[in-house]
């Protein structure tokens, strides 16, 4: 039963990857006839309502701490996904989605300076394959990086910092008051941005609805809290090799989808990310003989 149990929550994992990893894409296509702010907005007011009426009770009795906790997890929230869709209109998907994927790598160190617990060997590992696999994915012929691909970095960078908060402030606040707080600030930021830099005109299309749904319901909602749900039945081990097959999804449905062309470069680069996340998350634990 066991076994059963942790084989459901595996699979729920993987169903969470395929989700996120599509979301490149969906987000991508969506941007054709949405601006990314407003996007933004749709994305994250509609999660947060629907959760809102879910877990009302909590919010009702959430404490100020609470409500703090979840304004400055949903500032992290809001500025990592800002700059990844502003920068997802200046390079392609699947790339983006390897790069966003570094946010792992990039986590012991930002927790280092919190904690002061020290990287580890693996880390220190796993950082300079992140390097060199962004260096591959990323730098031109004159060693420059392009615009899409820095924003991208960056939103990589703030992402380590929102995973970093979460795990900080989650072991002293209600996670599920945090969770629909954070979705209601980057809302109310999202909204904000868009007004002051996209203007008051919005021209929703009949092309963007199943996208704002799919990014909003999807991507968002239900694939968090199938990802807290499924950690409960299987090891940690597993749920970071699994989530980091999110870039492979990205980068597959992009080349499927959007015909964005697949290099030997691009190979070897997605490799070195790929390779650098494992490390950094399950420090090759798995290849480990079990103890009897």
């Amino acid at each position: 039963m066991e076994n059963k149990k942790t084989l459901y929550a595996d699979l729920s994992l993987l169903l969470v990857a395929i989700v996120w990893g599509s979301g490149f894409v969906v987000t991508k296509s969506a941007l054709d006839y949405l601006t990314p702010y407003y996007l933004l907005f749709f994305r994250f007011i509609i999660s947060a309502i629907i959760l809102f009426f879910i877990f009302f009770k909590k919010i009702k009795d959430a404490s100020i701490k609470d409500i703090k906790a979840g304004i400055i997890v949903g500032l992290f929230l809001f500025t990592g996904f800002a700059t990844q869709t502003v920068g997802l209109q200046y390079t392609e998907a699947g790339k983006q989605a390897f790069i966003t994927a570094t946010n792992v790598v990039m986590v012991p160190f930002i927790y280092w300076g919190i904690s002061k617990k020290r990287p580890d060997k693996f880390d220190i590992v796993a950082a300079f394959l992140c390097l060199t696999g962004i260096g591959v994915l990323s730098l031109n012929k004159d060693l420059t990086i392009g615009y899409g691909d820095l924003l991208t970095l960056l939103c990589a960078v703030l992402f380590a910092f929102h995973i970093s908060s979460t795990g900080y402030f989650a072991k002293k606040s209600d996670p599920y008051v945090i969770s629909i707080v954070q979705l209601g600030t980057a809302a109310i930021l999202s909204l904000l941005f868009a007004l002051f830099f996209e203007g008051t005109e919005i021209n929703i299309q009949k092309q963007t609805i199943i996208p704002i749904l799919y990014l909003s319901i999807f991507s968002t909602m239900f694939a968090f809290l199938i990802q807290t749900v499924a950690q409960k039945y299987t090891n940690s081990t597993h749920t970071a090799i699994i989530l980091s097959l999110e870039a492979v999804f990205g980068s597959t449905f992009a080349i499927i989808f959007l015909k964005e062309p697949f290099t030997i470069r691009f190979l070897i680069g997605c490799m070195a990310i790929l390779t650098s996340v494992i490390t950094s998350e399950t420090k090759w634990e798995f290849l480990k003989p079990k103890e009897e």
